[in-house]
């Protein structure tokens, strides 16, 4: 796949604009201020193609990339930290599960802050892909924040929360140094 090769296709606030072309969809998913936009960017070297903020809660629709013409990249608002209105919160919500319960996802990438527990919300998706069968990995972002004996511990910390099996791969990533990036690409090739 030629992650060079990457266009924005739309950003969707209502279930109408979902893809229907039944292309994969990789939906990229985790807390408001864990990274997911630098990492979706750092994975197709780019600056500045998912929207980046100063405060987190800045991805407030379903933003579909097209990869290659063969798969999307989904970044979908984040969870927890966000300043924004309860209202607009909620709508975010809505809009989630109605992506989720629409069949589209194909594979997921669930984000979390390699320095820290994974959250409830985290949990909580672990256990939606669960649920559905809908297979993904895990990226341990920050990665490069933390010291190499640090890293043994954070990572079991992480798999025993989210109670991931030891065939779910869980990748240290930095999106500042571009550590894990190959690994993740990797994985996403391997999609069929």
């Amino acid at each position: 796949m030629n992650v060079n090769n990457v266009e924005f296709v739309r950003s969707a606030a209502t279930e109408a604009d979902f893809p229907t072309d039944r292309l994969l969809q990789i939906v990229f998913l985790g807390r408001s201020n864990v990274g997911k936009s630098s990492v979706i960017n750092k994975l197709l070297n780019r600056k500045n193609l998912a929207y980046i903020g100063s405060s987190p809660g800045k991805t407030a629709h379903i933003n579909f990339f097209l990869i290659d013409r063969r798969v999307y990249f989904v970044d979908v608002p984040g969870y927890g930290f966000a300043k924004v209105a309860k209202s607009e919160k909620e709508r975010w919500g809505l809009l989630l599960e109605r992506y989720f319960a629409s069949g589209g996802v194909s594979f997921g990438v669930l984000i979390v802050d390699m320095r820290h527990r994974p959250t409830a919300d985290d949990i909580l998706m672990a256990d939606w892909f669960f649920k559905t069968g809908v297979p993904f990995l895990v990226v341990m972002n920050k990665a490069d924040k933390l010291k190499p004996s640090e890293r043994g511990p954070a990572t079991g910390l992480i798999r025993q929360t989210l109670h991931t099996a030891e065939h779910i791969k869980l990748i240290p990533f930095s999106a500042v140094t571009g550590e894990g990036r190959l690994d993740l690409l990797s994985e996403i090739n391997n999609l069929r």
